[in-house]
């Protein structure tokens, strides 16, 4: 019961300290989602994004 009492006592007992940690969280939330979800789109379109082919062409204009 200790943990929860100073969990409660550090986090949950003022609300401006309790808001603070739950936008944080939010955002590193929002920021791993996000993160992951690049990646996963990223392998799966591999060669197929402008980043990808982008070489290709910027070589073939300067020809």
């Amino acid at each position: 019961m200790g943990l929860l009492s100073s969990l409660y006592g550090s986090i949950v007992k003022r609300n401006t300290t309790f808001l603070a940690t739950i936008f944080a969280g939010a955002f590193a939330t929002e920021i791993a989602f996000e993160t992951g979800a690049n990646s996963i789109w990223d392998s799966i379109n591999k060669g197929r994004q402008w980043k990808d082919i982008k070489q290709r062409y910027m070589e073939a204009s300067d020809e």
